[in-house]
Parts: C-alpha cells; sequence; structure tokens
C-alpha cells in the first residue's frame, strides 16, 4: 500500500501539476469554490438567509477568479511570457527557438520526463511532434536537456498573472458580476430607479 501511494505520489505528471503555478492556482481556486461555501451552508450557528446569501457571494466570487484565471491568466500570462522570453533572454534565444510556444515545450518536458527506456527510446508519437534535435534529446539521452530558462520565465508569467488577475481585477470584476446575479436569484433588492428631479422654483 505505501509503496503505490509512493509511486503515485512521485510519478511525472503528479510532479509536474505540483511544479506548475497554474495547476496550483486552479486547482485551490476550485477548491476554495467548493469548500468555502460549504463551510458557510453547515454553519447551523448562522442565520438560514443570511448564510445562504454569504455561500452564494463566496461561490460567486470565487467562480469569477476561476473563470478570469482560465481566460486571461493562462492564455496571456502562460504564452505570452515565452515570446517575451526570446527578447529578454537574447544569450539563449536559440534554446526557445527549438520551440514553436509555450505548449510545444511543455510537451516536450513531459516526454523528457518520462521513463528513458521504456517510454522514449521506442516512442513513435515523439519522431512526429518533434525536430530531429528534439528527437535525439529524448531518444537517445537519458537525462535530455530541460531547458529550465525556459520552464523559469513561463511560470514567472504564471506567477505574475495570478497576482494581477486574482489580486487586482477579480475584485474589480466581481464587484459586477456578483451583485446583479444575486439579485436575479432573488437574494438582493433590486435598487429603486431614482429620477433626477430638477429644481424648477425661482
Amino acid at each position: 500500500m505505501i509503496g503505490m501511494l509512493s509511486k503515485i505520489v512521485t510519478s511525472s505528471p503528479l510532479t509536474t501539476m505540483a511544479e506548475s503555478a497554474s495547476t496550483q492556482v486552479t486547482c485551490e481556486t476550485t477548491m476554495k469554490a467548493i469548500g468555502r461555501p460549504g463551510f458557510i451552508l453547515i454553519d447551523n450557528n448562522i442565520d438560514p438567509d443570511t448564510k445562504k446569501y454569504a455561500a452564494a457571494k463566496e461561490f460567486l466570487y470565487q467562480a469569477t477568479c476561476l473563470f478570469l484565471y482560465a481566460v486571461l491568466v493562462v492564455p496571456l500570462f502562460k504564452k505570452g511570457a515565452f515570446k517575451l522570453g526570446k527578447k529578454i533572454f537574447k544569450d539563449h534565444a536559440d534554446d526557445f527557438a527549438k520551440f514553436k510556444n509555450t505548449d510545444d515545450y511543455l510537451r516536450y518536458r513531459k516526454y523528457a520526463e518520462k521513463p528513458f527506456k521504456s517510454d522514449r527510446v521506442n516512442n513513435s508519437k515523439i519522431d512526429k511532434l518533434f525536430n530531429e534535435e528534439l528527437r535525439k534529446e529524448l531518444k537517445t539521452k537519458e537525462n535530455p536537456e530541460m531547458f529550465n530558462r525556459i520552464k523559469g520565465t513561463i511560470e514567472a508569467g504564471n506567477i505574475l498573472g495570478s497576482v494581477l488577475g486574482l489580486a487586482v481585477l477579480a475584485p474589480q470584476v466581481s464587484h459586477m458580476i456578483i451583485h446583479p446575479c444575486l439579485r436575479a436569484l432573488g437574494m438582493e433588492e433590486k435598487k429603486a430607479k431614482t429620477a433626477n428631479k430638477i429644481d424648477t422654483k425661482a
């Protein structure tokens, strides 16, 4: 049992997930979207209407964060960091030039972390996905080049995007989304429209 658990914990996919800032943030925000509203709902010391309102508001906020992260941070910062890295690290431009984009590099790294003899030597997918130089790295070297500078650049983009997206942008956007949603659910009263009165008296 312990041996099986050890294999799972040290497996390449799980290690890759643990090293990825975007995966960590996505998992954490998803758990918050489920856990925080759930914790509020099971608290019997809160008024039923109050806890429903609080749980709904918390869920909508965390869902907004998750949505913004998925549509803004991952595409813009994660992929943009790779393009920016080419210009910043000019001395290592040749390394970046070996890959088309972020996804191409991460695909290479995923194969590079696989066992050499069992998953790389005779893997026909590698022949289709990568150029001759990268194929040679993967199929002839037990410890192929990992291009850690590229990995670091991508993760730096993830971290920067997380800070800007979740700490700065999400609170602003959530105010525009949460209250209309709560009103649509009948949990908030609609604001009364007040007409501007003009004093016509002299």
